[in-house]
């Protein structure tokens, strides 16, 4: 028998609490998939929020400092808009390339060819980066701490020389494509495994960071986990960052780099950093499924479904003609949303016939 790559050394002996979190996940997404009645008005709400956190909260784990009402003003101005301010660049890149992934994830081919193209992308209105955008490091690097102000705190550790890097990617690219194409291992734990050794490598001058979570993104959709544009997994990294940077050093300074000289570490050891990266998973999926039980009902209906679902807040019940009249809703569409509101269990029918009225619970 053939010895184990060093890859899948790693993804030997996982811990039960491991197994359970990739069982609750794989549970949940079986519950979006069934349940998923949305409509393509409010999934469309949703995915469009979605990019603007994600933008806001990628960018600011990396030090930027704009806010999610400035990222969405930002984006509503593009087309007038020139692009000076680094955050500014920054966030505008951020977005635009992971709504490209929400968009074609479908029609792209995970390889070298498309981490370089993303990176370029990401890249693209930056001004300082654009002698290296889309182009492995020249120089090395290292993995910052950095608080709110974009400053560093401390150094987490060590990556792989810049002359290995390209060598590393295409590795590490080739294991994972196969990997994933033999089912050799349960996607989600290749997919953290592809994430914790691409920040250990850290192939790029900048932007390393934020390519991880985008990658994230494309990889787990590719996987057949379709909810990932309807919830942040940015956000959920931002809210947790300290807990982010815990995980990473904890796993990163078990593993071996390349070129530096030194032995291996006896046992590599990427449990820290998989636990984190399935908690926020499994958080992630629970946030799903929950909107599909209709209590952040704000997101989940069209204007005019709100118009309806608002005017019922104001009145103790009333017939679907008053609603419409009310509402400027026409009477067709007001039928459709209050059978919306009766399955979400957000409201109940009173009467029968033409006596039939509707109350909020």
């Amino acid at each position: 028998m053939a010895p184990l790559n060093r890859f899948d050394k790693r993804l030997e002996n996982l811990s039960g609490e491991i197994w359970t979190k990739v069982a609750q996940i794989d549970e949940l997404k079986g519950q979006w998939t069934a349940g998923m009645r949305l409509s393509p008005q409010a999934l469309g709400r949703l995915r469009r929020s979605v990019l603007v956190t994600s933008a806001g909260a990628s960018t600011r784990i990396e030090g930027a400092r704009l806010s999610d009402e400035e990222v969405e003003k930002l984006i509503r101005g593009v087309a007038i808009q020139k692009f000076t301010d680094r955050d500014k660049q920054e966030v505008q890149g951020y977005y635009e390339l992971l709504q490209n992934v929400y968009d074609s994830w479908t029609d792209l081919r995970f390889n070298e060819n498309l981490i370089l193209h993303f990176h370029k992308e990401l890249l693209k209105y930056v001004e300082k980066d654009q002698l290296h955008s889309g182009a492995y490091k020249k120089k090395e690097n290292k993995v910052h701490m950095v608080d709110a102000d974009g400053k560093t705190i401390e150094v987490l550790f060590n990556t792989t020389p810049a002359y290995l890097a390209p060598k590393e990617v295409q590795e590490l690219v080739a294991w994972t494509t196969h990997a994933l194409d033999q089912k050799t291992h349960h996607p989600l734990l290749l997919i953290g495994h592809f994430v914790v050794e691409f920040l250990k490598i850290h192939p790029f001058e900048d932007g390393n960071g934020r390519l991880s979570r985008v990658l994230t993104n494309f990889l787990l959709l590719k996987a057949g986990y379709a909810h990932i544009p309807y919830v942040s997994h940015e956000k959920l990294i931002e809210d947790n960052k300290a807990d982010y940077y815990v995980a990473l050093r904890q796993s990163q300074k078990t593993l071996f780099v390349s070129g530096s000289g030194t032995e291996a570490a006896p046992a590599e050891d990427i449990r820290p950093w998989l636990h984190f990266f399935l908690t926020l998973a499994l958080k992630q999926s629970q946030m799903a499924v929950h909107l599909l039980s209709g209590e952040d009902i704000e997101k989940l209906l069209s204007e005019k479904q709100l118009a309806v679902w608002r005017y019922l807040q104001d009145v103790s019940d009333a017939a679907p003609g008053t609603i419409a009249q009310k509402t400027g809703v026409v009477r067709p569409t007001v039928n459709q949303v209050l059978q919306k509101l009766l399955q979400l269990k957000r409201v109940e029918r009173l009467g029968q016939g033409r006596s039939i009225r509707y109350r909020k619970l």
